[in-house]
Parts: C-alpha cells; sequence; structure tokens
C-alpha cells in the first residue's frame, strides 16, 4: 500500500527496540552523556515517550545495599521479584540478550571441562587400562570445552563493555556472587586437561595468574562472613557457595601437579577452613529454614565437589593417596550415594541452568574414584570408576543436547534477569503491605496473623473468633471442615 505524502515511515519493531530509551540506566556508555553534550551545544535533547524516555530510570550512583535484594526479592536463590516490588527496566517486553545472559552459564563451561580431565584420568591411569580409552576423546572434549569457554567468556566481556551497571548489580548480589568463582575455576579445569599432545608441562606463572583473582574474590567474600551484617555466612548460606571454596582445593591440586608446594598448602588450608564452616551451616540450613524449590535440588550436588577435589590436591600434595586422601574421598563418595538414592528428589521439574550445578561435581568425583582405584586396585574400585565416569558423561551429554534444544529451538534458556532489575528504593504504597508480609513470612506465627487479617475486617465478628477457627465443637468435630 503506497504510503502517503507526509506520513512518518512504519517503525520496524527490531529498530525501534534498539532506539527503546529505557536501558540508558544500565548502559555503560548511556544517553546521560549524550544529553550533556547536547546542554552544552545549547540543544537540548527533545525526549518522546514514544521511545520511553520520559520514564527513563536515572542512572544509580551508589551500589544497592544487600538488604535491598533481601526485600526486594525472594526464593533461596533471590531471583523472583516480591509481588509489592518494582523493576526499573520494562517488564512488558524481552530485554537484550546480554542483559539477560547472567553469570551463572560459566556452570556449563564447568560442567563439559571437568569431562576433559576425567578422560584425560580414564586414558592415562593404570587400574583404567583395560578399557583403552584413546586420548584423542581427551583432545576433543578439551578442544570443545575451549571453544566454549572462549565463547562464554566473549559474550560476558561484552555484557561488561555495554551493561557493565547489570554486572555490577549481579557481583553485589549476595548469591550471584559465587559464580565469579566459575570463570576462573573452569580456567584452571582447562589447564589440568590439557591433552599431552598439546603440552606435558605448564609454566608456573600460569598458576599464579589463574589464582590471583581468585584470592582477591575470596577476601571479599571470607571477610564479609567474618564481618557479620546482612552478608554474614548464616543470612547468605546456599549451595552455590561452594562455588567459592571449591577453587582452593581445584588451585591446589593444579599447583600441586605443576610441582609448587607452599602456594597449594596455603590455598588448601585456606579451603578446608571454610569449607568446614559452610558445611555446617548449610547442614543446619539457618538462613530461613526453608527448602529450595525442585528447580533447584540438583544444585545440592554441590556438596560432592569440594570433598572429591580435596583429596585429589591432598594426595597430589602428600605424594600419594594416604588416610587424609581416603577421609576426604569416603565423605564425598557417601554424600553422592546420599544424593543418587533419592530419585524422586530430582525428577518433575523443568529445565534450568541449575541443573549445571551437578555436572562437575559428579564427574569430579568419578576422577577421585579413578585415582582411588590408582591405589586399591579391585574389581569393586574399577567397577565403581567405570559407573561414575560413564553416569557422569551420560549426565552431562544430556543436558548439553537439553541446553541446546532450549537456546536454539524454545529460545527460552534466558528469560529476563528480574534480580539484577529491582528499584533502589522501597515502593512507597505497599510499606504497609511489606510490614504484614515480612511478618507473615517471618514469624512462627503465621496461621495467627492470617485469622488476625481475616476477621479484622469482618463487620460484628469479634477479633477473638480468630482464636477458635481451629477449636473443635463440643461433639468433636471441627465446624470449619467441610465434609
Amino acid at each position: 500500500m503506497p504510503r502517503r505524502s507526509g506520513e512518518n515511515p512504519p517503525r520496524h519493531p527490531r529498530v525501534h527496540a534498539l532506539k527503546d530509551k529505557r536501558f540508558d540506566s544500565f548502559k555503560t556508555w548511556s544517553g546521560k552523556l549524550e544529553r550533556q553534550l547536547s546542554n552544552l551545544r545549547g540543544k537540548p535533547r527533545p525526549t518522546s515517550p514514544e521511545d520511553g524516555s520520559s520514564t527513563t530510570p536515572t542512572a544509580p550512583e551508589r551500589n544497592l545495599p544487600v538488604d535491598r535484594f533481601f526485600d526486594a526479592l525472594e526464593g533461596p536463590e533471590l531471583d523472583t521479584l516480591r509481588a509489592s516490588e518494582e523493576i526499573v527496566l520494562p517488564d512488558d517486553k524481552q530485554w537484550p540478550f546480554l542483559l539477560r545472559f547472567p553469570i551463572s552459564s560459566f556452570g556449563i563451561c564447568l560442567g563439559v571441562s571437568s569431562q576433559a580431565i576425567m578422560w584425560k584420568a580414564l586414558a592415562t591411569s593404570e587400574s583404567t587400562n583395560f578399557l583403552h580409552v584413546s586420548t584423542i576423546i581427551n583432545t576433543v572434549l578439551w578442544s570443545i570445552s575451549l571453544a566454549l569457554v572462549a565463547i562464554v567468556f566473549l559474550i560476558y566481556l561484552l555484557k561488561v563493555i555495554f551493561y557493565f551497571e547489570a554486572v555490577r548489580r549481579e557481583y553485589y548480589h549476595p548469591i550471584r556472587v559465587n559464580f565469579f568463582f566459575a570463570p576462573w575455576i573452569a580456567l584452571l579445569f582447562l589447564s589440568m586437561g590439557v591433552p599431552p599432545s598439546v603440552t606435558s608441562k605448564l609454566h608456573h606463572a600460569l598458576w599464579y595468574v589463574l589464582m590471583a583473582p581468585i584470592f582477591c574474590l575470596e577476601l571479599k567474600i571470607y571477610g564479609q562472613w567474618m564481618s557479620g551484617g546482612q552478608r554474614r555466612l548464616s543470612k547468605v548460606a546456599n549451595p552455590s557457595n561452594h562455588l567459592s571454596i571449591v577453587g582452593n582445593f581445584v588451585g591446589a591440586l593444579l599447583g600441586a601437579t605443576m610441582g609448587l608446594k607452599e602456594g597449594p598448602i596455603f590455598f588448601f588450608a585456606v579451603g578446608l577452613a571454610h569449607y568446614t564452616v559452610l558445611f555446617v551451616t548449610l547442614y543446619q540450613r539457618l538462613p530461613t529454614n526453608e527448602t529450595l524449590p525442585k528447580e533447584l535440588h540438583p544444585v545440592f550436588f554441590l556438596f560432592v565437589a569440594a570433598p572429591s577435589v580435596a583429596s585429589m590436591a591432598w594426595a597430589k600434595i602428600q605424594g600419594s593417596f594416604d588416610y587424609g586422601s581416603r577421609i576426604a574421598y569416603f565423605i564425598a563418595l557417601f554424600l553422592y550415594f546420599s544424593l543418587a538414592v533419592r530419585v524422586n528428589f530430582f525428577r518433575g521439574f523443568r529445565f534450568s541452568l541449575a541443573w549445571w550445578a551437578y555436572t562437575f561435581p559428579m564427574t569430579g568425583a568419578a576422577i577421585a574414584t579413578v585415582r582411588y582405584s590408582n591405589e586399591v586396585t579391585n574389581v569393586v574400585t574399577q567397577s565403581l570408576s567405570v559407573a561414575l565416569s560413564a553416569t557422569a558423561t551420560l549426565t552431562v551429554f544430556a543436558l548439553l543436547v537439553t541446553t541446546i534444544l532450549h537456546a536454539f529451538v524454545l529460545r527460552d534458556l534466558f528469560p529476563n534477569d528480574i534480580a539484577i532489575a529491582i528499584s533502589e528504593r522501597r515502593p512507597k504504597s505497599h510499606h504497609s503491605h511489606r510490614k504484614w508480609f515480612h511478618l507473615r513470612h517471618g514469624s512462627s506465627d503465621t496461621r495467627d496473623i492470617e485469622n488476625y487479617l481475616k476477621f479484622a475486617t469482618s463487620e460484628g465478628k469479634d477479633i477473638e473468633a480468630s482464636n477458635s477457627v481451629d477449636a473443635p465443637s463440643p461433639d468433636g468435630n471441627n465446624p470449619n471442615v467441610q465434609a
């Protein structure tokens, strides 16, 4: 249909999305600088309600306090917006891909790169020679892992460049901050899984380069656990905290493999001390006494990761799989079996990226079993090595296929990341409601509060009637229970 003269050409949806100004507050180079330059030239930039610039939130000027994350979000992973809260980004459209790409995506790298280490162990261990595993499998998996890590690193680097505010909010998120260990752990895995055909000896400088960011992150995280406040361990404890622990043991294992001594012992000691505290805290579930939702049940396998890697690290430091290594290995093996027998615990829920959290712990347990079978070689240990390795491989393959399906076919792998878009202040209109919300969910007398809210607004009802809601009638029957 020909366009009439004077009419504006129709806007292409994608072009209009690129011009949407409601995301400016999260952009590294937002429209704020452009407006300031326009004002200096004496040509103020007009705002148009069509492009959303009239409702553009101001760029955040300070870090969000941790209290805001607990007030605005709920769930064990703090990724669900409370009903009384609002977000600063539009909720009526899909956000740009970089804003939806979370730091937890590095979990995929951990799962695939750990497979390269496992197949390298199967190909080079004496106890598994009967399998006749070729080192070509290790080379192929390591190459795939290298490409995958490079792609994820590049995408997240683009997010750092173009949407630094989103990265900053993930860093200050009390749960997401643990995943900032994942990129460096993935690089440690790549270093340990390097094929013999590529190199047989790594330079010591590589270990110091990879452990430096882990050490800096630990100074921040462990210091917050100790110093108290809202970021104390009893408040933010979550299975994902294991990611901040396992890096110590992975680094100790790599360092000892490279021939270093003092550095690996240092990180092993730091990891052992904090793993003990974290293990006890998570067992007690002190923060909220809430159970994880079904989508996050697989992250319980992170309990297996630290003792599995710790057993191998100590064996490499000590020179043999001695009693200390065996104690750590048996702890990991028991935790593995205690989770594996709970079949109903890991079925009946939709796919989530959190599933990748239990791939590298399962692979770590398989690698530790292979190392143990080198010391105690018999039918049982060899069979266990094969069984755990097969289970880990099938799990990673199934998850990889499922992830590709959700990413490129269903296109629902990366929804809008609500956790990074909370407002800096609590909405005033919901202040009284939020007060009752906290009271309901923070008190053990939930039923009394619900009864109070129910009967306090009823005409002709006495408030004390709420105390008799659950009381049985004289004939022994509860009048509120219908047949």
